[in-house]
């Protein structure tokens, strides 16, 4: 279970303070995966980031009663100037599991060919989306926190192996993801929210939820 319980966050932008959120509190039980919608510029990166401890909260207590991954595209913890195949193995050494497993999975996952020997920092941004989804699947969490969806990708292979795993994840895993468009979520959530205001207002249906965020963006 992940807990937020009376969280506040905002930040100084140069001109006027931004609130994130404000006296908030909610609850994702393991089971019951969430989507968040959230206009642009509301914080979703910010409180995906908080969920997974990258940030912490002004006021407030997060309780983080599961594995929880990273941020799907999170790069931290990856060295750019060492490979695919030494970034796989070392992560997979600090979560404690089987580094030629893990390397195996990237590379199967990846299709990055010659690439997969070369230091990260010579990817493009897709392929470093590509690897950094590969792995977050390739370890062991309760949780999976995603911003916006799955990377952009021209590779078809790539896509098809993402979308069928992600799938299979959710039969026995939570899925965290948030995103501006409700098109994004509907593949995933059984529970939605829509984030405005420095407010999350939680629904049981991510189409009670659309109402919401529709009448508020478009209204």
């Amino acid at each position: 279970m992940l807990e937020f319980e009376n969280v506040s966050k905002s930040f100084w932008t140069g001109k006027q303070r931004k609130v994130i959120l404000d006296q908030v509190s909610f609850r994702v039980e393991l089971g019951r995966s969430l989507g968040i919608l959230a206009p642009n510029g509301t914080g979703k990166t910010t409180l995906i980031n908080m969920m997974a401890g990258l940030e912490k909260p002004d006021e407030g207590h997060i309780h983080r009663m599961c594995k929880i991954s990273f941020p799907l595209g999170f790069m931290g913890g990856v060295i750019s100037r060492h490979s695919a195949f030494e970034n796989s193995r070392y992560i997979a050494r600090l979560y404690g599991l089987d580094p030629d497993y893990v390397e195996a999975f990237c590379r199967w996952m990846c299709n990055l060919g010659d690439y997969f020997e070369q230091p990260i920092g010579t990817y493009s941004q897709g392929m470093r989306a590509r690897f950094s989804f590969a792995l977050m699947l390739a370890l062991d969490f309760d949780m999976y926190l995603i911003d916006e969806g799955m990377p952009s990708s021209t590779d078809v292979e790539f896509n098809r192996k993402a979308g069928e795993i992600l799938r299979e994840r959710l039969a026995t895993t939570t899925v965290v993801i948030v995103s501006h468009q409700p098109q994004v979520l509907q593949k995933f959530a059984s529970e939605a929210a829509v984030l405005m205001n420095g407010q999350l207002h939680m629904f049981d249906t991510l189409e009670e939820a659309k109402q919401l965020y529709d009448y508020e963006t478009q209204g």
